[in-house]
Order: structure tokens, then sequence, then C-alpha cells
């Protein structure tokens, strides 16, 4: 539960994104990113991530490959519209918010690294198949992870709800496409 209170990027991401739209938005991206945790998990019980691990090209090429798609991010968020009617913009249906969830967490290949170094440490030996205890491992951090960021969901979608005006909508706009950037960079200068 500690690790999932760690800010990291996956937690501002729905941070960003619930303040920016409203606590909906931010619940389907958890439901992605929790998937993609699944997934990490998959690629450590079946060995996967000792190959990104060990094989530069790859590893470099998926580390672009989220880059590039946290900077369209940016680009979305820079351009789009604040809509007069309202502060709570939601242009996309849940599948494309859940989508983009399972994007951010996939293209991470630090999430990967980190599943790598970090769930073997609880497996033992004589017990259930090592793979099989690396995807409970996996699964009870990905529902620790849906507690905090559900929570952080509501909260920032409170924020929205009662502080978010048309003029406040386009500077969170503004800032959440910085956010991405930084992001971006972090992924691949760190």
């Amino acid at each position: 539960m500690l690790l999932a209170l760690s800010p990291g990027p996956d937690i501002l991401f729905v941070f960003t994104q619930s303040l920016v739209s409203g606590a909906r938005v931010g619940i389907w991206v958890t439901f992605g990113l929790g998937t993609g945790l699944i997934f990490h998990s998959a690629m450590v019980a079946l060995g996967l991530a000792a190959v990104i691990k060990t094989s530069p090209i790859l590893y470099t090429a998926i580390t672009w490959l989220g880059a590039a798609y946290l900077l369209w991010l940016a680009w979305q968020s820079w351009r789009s519209a604040v809509s007069v009617g309202g502060c709570e913009r939601i242009d996309t249906g849940w599948w494309a918010l859940y989508r983009r969830g399972i994007v951010m967490n996939i293209s991470n290949p630090k999430v990967a690294i980190f599943f790598l170094a970090f769930l073997p440490q609880f497996t033992q030996s004589g017990g259930w198949p090592i793979a099989v205890q690396v995807m409970v491992l996996g699964l009870t951090f990905m529902l620790c992870g849906f507690a905090v960021f559900i929570s952080v969901a509501f909260a920032a979608g409170w924020l929205n709800k009662r502080f978010v005006t048309p003029t406040r909508l386009r500077i969170l706009n503004r800032c959440a496409a910085i956010v991405f950037v930084a992001m971006a960079l972090r992924l691949v200068l760190v």
C-alpha cells in the first residue's frame, strides 16, 4: 500500500486527468492502469521482463514509444477545447480512457523492471509455482493501486466540481500538457 501511495507517474496521471475532466475519467484511467499492471505481472511471471531488461534495443524502443505517447497526450491536452456550458470536459468514452491507462502503463518499461526486481523477493520455493506467486503478488499490488488511485480520482474530481471554471480549466489543460512533457522527458532521461 505504501508503494501505491508513493508519488509517481501513474498517480500523477490519474490526478491530472480527474482534476481536468472529473472523477469518472480518473476511474476509467485507473482500470486501464490496473490492466497494465496485470500485463507487467504476467511478463515477470513468464520471464519476458528479464528479456526486456537484458535487451538494450528493446528497452530503448519501448521507452521511446512510451515517451512519444506521453507527448501525444501533451499535445491533446494543450489544444483541447474548453466547454462553455460546464467545466467537466469528457470528450472520450470509457473504452478510450481505459485504453489510455493501459497504454500509459504498458509503454513504461521501468514498471516491468520494477516488477522484475520487486516481486520475486517475496516468492518462496516449495509453495505454489513461482509464476503463480508472482501473479498473486502483482494482483495484490494492483488492488492496492486501485484503492489509492480511485481515492485520488474522487478527490481530484471533487476539486474539479468546486473550483474549476472554464478559464481555470484552460490553465489546467496547459499544466497537464506540461506534466505529460515532463513525464516523457523523465522516461527517456532517467
